[in-house]
């Protein structure tokens, strides 16, 4: 029987109450031989058939060794968990797999998890017709604090040091993986996996995929930005502007604003010729093919490491009703394939709920937008108020100093909404009474990064696609609620968009850093100190905390959604805008090398167990990343059509000038007369239009060359994805030879009808008679 034991609190009022602790660990024998090898098989665990020599490889060191070059980022961890062709646990061919002589080993701790959980969340308890059943349940109302799996004892290393006989895993976890000083280390994925389980190895194994391959991409997007940094200044344009002295006076930014030199703006132009220039044409093609390459490499990456893990042929058995589900069903129903009555929800009030819910969905969309136009509005009066100060370097750098306190307020708008939509999510989805875990998880994902998209992309897709685009001419200017719309600064709007993606994208990050370091240490310490005040006075604690104590005052495990979320975004800021921002790749390497260290000491340190899940891939995410690199494709033609000088710059070269000189007047307007005799002084304003405000022949030829680019591009970007796509299978072929190798040894063990040996207690397909019922503790 599992060992059992009870704190005794303090409760309000002075009023004593009891926490039953009850260990299910891999130590003892929490279950019988018999219910381990009955829920094995019905679980479809697959267990080991023959040992084979670790096969765990890494590009970056194979490349390396070939090259005679010393590998400092191999680490030699101890205890290797060995690796094995396996099959389909059958109670039937016990004696087929490896290992069946010793039951105390046959099965490892992941597994016996596994069952002793799957065994909690189907026991019915209460009254029968009210289909009551499962420990999740009886934690949603109350009847148990909490539920979770032993940690393998304490994080800390023994005295003895490091490689002590008998070193724990999660000691082993902590001083090879959750230590900072491994920052640079590969991670040992393999004990991952044996001691969280695979979904939690598989999300560890795509971000340290996804850290090495962001490694070329801030390479080649830093050089880019280095050419920016020596074009600046050698640009024969910007040198221009800035010799230009008093040759253009520009056009009021306001209807009270003074005229202005366009020489003052020497500085915002330089800024601007860092992100602008021809490299950011290849830089975007690259960053395009390398997403798409990513994909395909993680396809066989993932392939690869299901096979190792016993994943590869993963199906999930028939889900279960989730507790909040079958506590909320107004009536039941036959279950279609087992026949058993179970909670049930009518389909057609599901999707009630669901287009209402979606309704909202629509509606907090419209408050994001909502916000996104008082920031348009916010930036447009501030860029009025400074520019109308006496102090001349001010009022030059007025629509910069808008723009830049626009996207920190932005920043702050998102954050807030964010916290604010996650939790209305949660509330609509459990509203919409899914019946499974799948569905729910799926549910939620959807609509919160359906928001999320919107609440962080709005601000840069309204800089990089339709700021600057309805301002007007001088006399007939534009507005929007009486305030005259934005037009991009003399730098271009590609610069401002660079500024609002690193605000948005490098702010985030250093907030969840933050947030990551301070709040579990903060949440630990209250939970902690709430326990330890509650407790009885005079309870013993001569002998020490003992564990299950221990992890009871950790954190709850809160999955993998939020690491997830944040790792999505981040690629989209990396690819989607990346012609805007070439930097981009590099602040999300250097946050990921960061990331993975935080969230391998989030799971091992700070968290409670969660109990070991198995996966064959990262599930919906990878949908959603592909829906981003097609996106990605799209956005940065139409920012390197649209938003670059690129374009105007070749056609000025091909038409006119193959120096660029004069290219700065080129793309200067000259105001209408009207407006002229009306101030009794002329002035320039950048556009391509005529005199009389009407748009000029060079506006139309450009407009034709940029959607043309904008097809080319795009055809050329997606035919070349689709070659890539045929050329890199999903499965590699040695992988595929294993698979065949597993399946012939599993087809031999499984072939022949032999008569099982030690096994009594396993007949005719039931449940042994030792399982017993929940029921309700104090």
């Amino acid at each position: 029987m599992p060992a059992e034991t009870r704190q005794t609190y303090t409760g309000p009022g002075g009023r004593p109450f009891w926490i039953t602790f009850v260990w299910l660990g891999c130590t003892w024998t929490s279950a019988p031989w018999a219910v381990l090898c009955y829920y094995a098989e019905d679980l479809r665990l697959k267990l080991p058939l023959q040992e084979l020599p670790n096969q765990a490889s890494n590009w970056s060191a194979g490349l390396l060794q070939w090259l005679g070059v010393p590998n400092i980022l191999l680490e030699d961890v101890p205890d290797v968990p060995p690796e094995y062709y396996s099959c389909q646990f059958k109670v039937s061919k016990l004696s087929r797999f490896l290992g069946n002589d010793n039951q105390d080993t046959f099965f490892t701790c992941t597994n016996r998890h596994q069952i002793l959980f799957e065994i909690l969340a189907k026991t019915p308890y209460g009254h029968e017709k009210k289909g009551l059943f499962g420990v999740d349940q009886l934690l949603s109302q109350g009847v148990f604090r909490a539920a979770f799996p032993l940690h393998d004892g304490p994080f800390t290393a023994p005295p003895e040091g490091l490689r002590a006989p008998g070193l724990s895993q999660r000691r082993v976890l902590f001083r090879h993986w959750a230590h900072w000083r491994k920052w640079y280390k590969y991670q040992p994925l393999d004990h991952v996996r044996r001691y969280f389980g695979e979904k939690v190895a598989l999300y560890f194994a795509w971000l340290g995929f996804y850290t090495c391959w962001l490694l070329p991409a801030a390479v080649v997007g830093t050089l880019v930005f280095l050419v920016g940094c020596f074009m600046a200044f050698s640009d024969i344009p910007t040198q221009e502007v800035c010799s230009s002295a008093d040759g253009f006076e520009m056009c009021p930014l306001c209807l009270d604003c003074p005229f202005w030199l366009l020489s003052s703006a020497c500085a915002q132009v330089q800024a601007g010729r860092l992100f602008d220039h021809e490299g950011t044409v290849f830089f975007s093609s690259f960053v395009a093919l390398w997403a798409v390459l990513f994909l395909e490499y993680w396809k066989r990456k993932s392939a690869t490491l299901a096979y190792r893990w016993g994943c590869s042929d993963f199906e999930d058995i028939e889900e279960r009703p989730r507790p909040q589900f079958a506590a909320s069903a107004p009536t039941t129903a036959p279950n279609p394939i087992t026949g058993v009555d179970e909670p049930y929800f009518p389909r057609r009030s599901r999707v009630h709920r669901v287009l209402a819910g979606s309704v909202v969905v629509a509606m907090m969309v419209a408050v994001v937008v909502m916000c996104l136009v008082s920031i348009i509005l916010y930036r447009a009066i501030m860029a009025i108020l400074v520019s109308k100060s006496n102090n001349t370097l001010l009022a030059a750098w007025a629509p910069r100093i808008a723009s830049l306190t626009g996207s920190v307020v932005n920043l702050v708008s998102i954050l807030i909404l964010s916290k604010l939509y996650v939790a209305l999510a949660h509330v609509l989805t459990r509203w919409e009474m899914h019946r499974t875990q799948t569905r729910f998880e799926d549910a939620f994902t959807l609509k919160v990064f359906i928001f999320q998209f919107v609440n962080f992309y709005s601000s840069p897709v309204y800089i990089a696609f339709f700021k600057g685009r309805f301002v007007g001419y001088p006399g007939s200017y534009h507005s929007l609620f009486g305030v005259r719309n934005e037009e991009c600064a003399a730098g271009g709007c590609l610069v401002e968009l660079a500024q609002e993606l690193l605000v948005i994208m490098v702010g985030k990050q250093v907030i969840n850093n933050v947030q990551e370091i301070l709040v579990p240490k903060l949440k630990g310490w209250w939970q902690k100190f709430r326990l330890r005040s509650k407790r009885k006075v005079g309870a013993s604690t001569a002998a020490g905390q003992a564990p299950w104590e221990a992890d009871y005052e950790l954190l709850p495990c809160e999955g993998l959604f939020d690491e997830y979320l944040e790792m999505v975004l981040q690629f989209g800021f990396v690819t989607i805008f990346v012609a805007a921002c070439p930097l981009a790749p590099l602040f999300a390497l250097l946050n990921n090398w960061v990331e993975i260290r935080l969230d391998a000491r989030k799971f091992v340190c700070e968290r409670r167990r969660p109990v070991a899940q198995r996966a064959q891939d990262v599930g919906i995410w990878f949908p959603i990343l592909a829906g981003i690199t097609h996106l990605a494709v799209i956005s940065n033609a139409f920012l390197l059509a649209f938003s670059s000088d690129f374009l105007p710059r070749a056609y000025y070269r091909w038409t006119r000038a193959g120096d660029l000189r004069g290219f700065v007047n080129f793309t200067l307007a000259r105001a209408p007369p009207t407006f002229a005799a009306e101030h009794n002084r002329t002035c320039r304003y950048r556009a391509f239009r005529e005199d009389d405000g009407r748009y000029s022949w060079t506006y139309w030829h450009l407009l034709a060359i940029r959607l043309a680019f904008v097809i080319v591009f795009e055809h050329v970007v997606f035919s070349i994805s689709h070659v890539l796509d045929l050329l890199v299978p999903d499965i590699p072929e040695s992988v595929e030879v294993k698979v065949k190798r597993e399946y012939y040894l599993a087809k031999q063990a499984l072939a022949e009808n032999e008569a099982l040996l030690g096994t009594s207690g396993v007949k005719d397909g039931r449940p042994p008679a030792s399982e017993t019922n929940l029921g309700p503790q104090a």
